[in-house]
């Protein structure tokens, strides 16, 4: 919860969280399987699911037991399937919580039978070598599919954002994987949000939209961009002047040119706001953007105001739009030199999460 002693924060629109599923069920034609992992990619996975809920999705993915065990506590009543593969001592958690595994190997299809069973997804490798039994060693899997029919089954595009048609060779495969068992299973998936935004209706029976929810784009070729969720924001704890030949921060990685005017924000890596935006990164206060100085460290980080109007107790924004001027989750990603996703997921910890636009928080 936000506070006048709060010194750095996210603001998390669910309003537009929501409106952004809604965009993509539209656009789908099918429902929703979203994906609240990670803390639905750092901002909150009871909230975020909460918000959602209005959507009437079909239900939730997760990375972990523990995640759909803590979605279970907070009353969701959805289907949550675990994504990731789960160890022999793990799947009687997963029972217990009534969570959908995803599985793959037949030693563990049998493992899940053994301690009770229940509704499960077949992963199927179709290129992204990472989980699930390859599309073309699918007898590997036949018997014990056909001993414990799966409830559903998909695969994980790699390149879905690429106009390289990697996407539908996968999909090809992942069609080819499914004729091959003896039955279809009655929920089929495989489209992530950049595919979903690429075309026109699903190709299957629900989609897993992640990081449109949260306000990221999937590029060039999208048909459709989401509105903004995230504002990044943190207190200015102090403003002192800097002379020429002076430097800031660690490593002396700056030297001012000439008489300065620098401004230190409650906010560093320990926070998500990454080290690798020193020297690059930009952020705004009253409305102008000024730089960042210096080497960020673990829990502050330096900014240049010579030009801009900044007094101790003024509000920067990091990431998100104020006063008409917008640095969104791509611009502060693409300056540090990393994906979206590694900068949403990092904005935790210390942070406060202040909720807005919709009822869950």
């Amino acid at each position: 919860m936000y506070t006048t002693m709060t010194r750095a924060w996210v603001d998390i629109d669910l309003g537009a969280l929501s409106r952004n599923g809604a965009t993509l069920a539209a656009r789908a034609g099918v429902p929703l399987l979203a994906m609240v992992k990670a803390d639905a990619y750092g901002l909150g996975a009871v909230p975020v699911a909460r918000a959602l809920e209005p959507l009437a999705p079909w239900g939730y993915g997760v990375a972990t037991v523990g995640e759909g065990v803590a979605l279970r506590d907070a009353g969701i009543t959805h289907p949550i399937v675990v994504f990731t593969p789960l160890l022999d001592g793990e799947l009687r958690a997963v029972r217990g919580a009534a969570l959908r595994p995803l599985l793959s190997r037949a030693e563990d299809i049998r493992a899940w039978r053994s301690v009770g069973g229940g509704p499960w997804h077949l992963g199927v490798d179709t290129g992204m070598s990472r989980a699930g039994v390859r599309w073309d060693v699918m007898d590997s899997v036949i018997d014990e599919v056909r001993a414990s029919p799966p409830e559903g089954a998909c695969t994980h595009l790699h390149s879905a954002e690429r106009d390289d048609r990697s996407a539908a060779r996968q999909e090809g495969r992942f069609g080819d994987a499914i004729a091959r068992l003896p039955a279809r299973p009655p929920l089929l998936h495989a489209e992530n949000s950049a595919a979903i935004a690429r075309r026109a209706r699903s190709h299957w029976d629900l989609v897993r939209p992640g990081v449109f929810l949260y306000g990221v784009g999937s590029g060039a070729g999208a048909a459709v961009e989401p509105e903004p969720v995230v504002r990044l924001a943190a207190r200015v704890v102090d403003v002192r002047a800097v002379a020429a030949g002076e430097t800031v921060s660690y490593a002396a990685t700056f030297t001012a040119a000439g008489a300065r005017r620098v401004a230190t924000l409650a906010i560093g890596y320990a926070d998500g706001y990454v080290r690798a935006l020193g020297n690059r990164g930009r952020v705004i206060v009253n409305g102008r953007v000024a730089p960042v100085v210096g080497v960020v460290t673990m829990d502050m980080t330096m900014i240049d105001v010579t030009d801009v109007p900044c007094a101790i107790g003024d509000t920067a924004t990091l990431v998100g739009t104020s006063g008409g001027v917008a640095l969104s989750v791509e611009d502060v990603a693409r300056d540090a030199g990393m994906s979206p996703y590694e900068l949403l997921t990092g904005l935790r910890g210390r942070l406060a999460h202040v909720y807005h636009g919709a009822a869950g928080a």
